[in-house]
Order: structure tokens, then sequence, then C-alpha cells
């Protein structure tokens, strides 16, 4: 078997799964990416990581993207003597942004460029079987490797995906927890089956603006309480987990009495400074100029919007937050 010549590059998406009502089947490619460099050599395994996750991960066999590798090679029987692997992370780890998917499509993607011939005989709908037989569902890995919005399922013991386009102006916004949390361990927590009224309740508009709204608070109450987590809530994983559902539980009670109007602010083309909207307009300088700049004001001006309604929701002062963005 010949190999390709190296080093060969690949970067793989963050992904967001288990969207709206279909759990373990629509996933999402967000635009924040691990980049992989994979290299064939004489021999060994030389494996280096930056960025996310560099103090945990194994230097050895064992890391996730050389155990994805050495799979896709096995499948198109070509096992190199030996191989140097880079990773630039950028997904954080165990926060429900894909990066085992991302490791394990990434593997894949580089195994099959390293082998002449590789794309041809391991084409992509083969890839996903292989990476989701990896992953052990395919929702977050079909979006990896097919971006987009994708809808995966497993049919008699098979997976399969299909990619849907995404709306225009469509941006996503991702609230990273402070905390890791497995995905074993946070399916552990679900239950076998769901009521028909909550099932039903996911899929109406109006219940998920209020869902949103509670994710968002969530977020702002916890950095809110006591840090001291071993002294107030108890000690290691089962202190943090009380502290976490502490927030979500005065959250939800929160968004179920209407909230502070979070939900409806962000999901605006404007933010409201005082009683007057401002709107969240375009700059100059070229369309790819145009683009990064309007969304860097998007997120400045959420943030603003957050900062007013949480003081206003606590003070009852109508009074404006002084803002250094313009418009």
């Amino acid at each position: 078997m010949t190999f390709a010549p190296g080093p060969v590059v690949v970067r793989v998406p963050a992904t967001s799964a288990n969207l709206g009502p279909g759990f373990d089947s629509l996933g999402l490619a967000l635009e924040l990416r691990d980049e992989l460099e994979a290299t064939i050599t004489g021999s060994g395994l030389g494996v280096e990581v930056v960025g996310e996750g560099a103090g945990d991960v194994s230097r050895d066999e064992t890391h996730l993207v050389v155990r994805a590798m050495h799979a896709t090679f096995d499948a198109l029987d070509a096992r190199p003597d030996g191989l140097l692997l880079s990773c630039r992370n950028r997904i954080p780890h165990a926060r429900g942004l894909g990066s085992s998917a991302a490791a394990i499509v990434g593997g894949v993607c580089l195994a099959r460029a390293l082998v002449e011939g590789g794309p041809e005989r391991l084409p992509d709908d083969a890839a996903f079987r292989l990476a989701a037989e990896l992953e052990g569902h395919p929702d977050n890995v079909a979006p990896a490797l097919y971006g987009g919005l994708t809808v995966a399922g497993r049919t008699a013991g098979v997976c399969y995906a299909t990619r849907t386009p995404v709306a225009r102006g469509f941006r996503a916004v991702a609230f990273v927890p402070p905390t890791s949390l497995s995905t074993t361990v946070a399916r552990g927590l679900l239950p076998e089956a769901v009521p028909l009224r909550d099932a039903a309740a996911n899929a109406d508009p109006a219940s998920k603006f209020k869902k949103f709204e509670a994710m968002v608070l969530q977020t702002f109450i916890q950095n809110m309480l006591p840090k001291d987590t071993e002294g107030v809530y108890g000690t290691g994983l089962a202190g943090d987990m009380w502290k976490s559902q502490l927030a979500e539980r005065v959250a939800d009670v929160m968004a179920e009495r209407g909230g502070i109007g979070i939900a409806k602010s962000l999901l605006a083309d404007h933010y409201m400074d005082g009683k007057r909207k401002v709107p969240i307009g375009p700059v100059s300088n070229g369309p790819e100029k145009t683009e990064i700049d309007q969304q860097t004001r998007l997120s400045t001006s959420l943030v603003q919007e957050l900062q007013r309604k949480a003081a206003r929701s606590m003070t009852g002062d109508e009074t404006t937050i002084k803002t250094d963005i313009k418009i």
C-alpha cells in the first residue's frame, strides 16, 4: 500500500446536536474548528497537542484522533510504520460542542487522505458510518463531516445522514459552561421516556423562548452564586452539580414567570438602549469584513443588552448603561 506525501491538514468544526425535538438526530456545524495535521514517518508515534484539553489528553495510541486514524487505516488495510500528529484544539472538551466527534471525524479524514486512493476507497458515506460507529451515535459526527444542518439516524444497525441548507443570516450563540460533564454521565441522567406533553412542548415556539431565557439566566445565576462550592454546596462533582441544579431551578422559575426579556432581545436584529431601538447594522470595506464586523457588533450588543436587563431586574432603575460600541 502506498501512502500520500504529507503533511495532511484537516479542520473540523464544533457541533451542537440534540437540537429541539431531534434527540440523537438533528445536528449543526459551528464556526469553531480544531486543526489537525499528520505525517507518515518511518517508525514510532509522536503526538503534539496545544489549546483546549492539552493538559488532559493522552499522547499515545489511546489519543482519540490516533484511535480513529488506526481504525481508518485498518479499514483501508494500510497501517503505516510511524505517525506524527499535531493537534491545535479550539473546541472546548466535555462542554457539549462535539469535541469527541471532531477528533474522530478529523482522524478518519486524516488517515483517508494519507492513503493513496483513500477517498475513493472510503467515500464520505462509508467514512461517516465508520465515524458514527467509533462515536456511538451519529448526530454529532454527521455535521462534523458534512457541515451545515444534518438529520441522522440508525436503521437496522446502519447509520445514515442527510444534509439540509441553513437559512442565510442565521447565527448561533454558544454558552459554554464553566465545568465539564462527559456525555456518558449526562446521558445517564436522562429518563428512559419523555411524557407526551413535554415532547409536544419541546416543538412549541413559545416554549423554546422560555427555554432559551432559562438557559441564559442559568449561566448568569450560576456565576453570581458563591464560588466556595466545597463550603456551601459540598465537595467534588456532587457539589458542582448541586450548584448547577440550584441555578437551573431558579432560572426555570424566573423564565416561567416571564423572565427579564432576554430571549426576545437576543433573537432580534437590534438592541434597546433605554427606550431607543438601536439596529445592528453592517459596516463597509468589503463583504468579508462586513460579515466579521457585523458578527462582532452583534455579540457585543447582546452582552450589553444582557447587562442592562440584569441590572434593571435587580434595581428597577431605568437608567441606561453607557456603552462603548457605536453602531
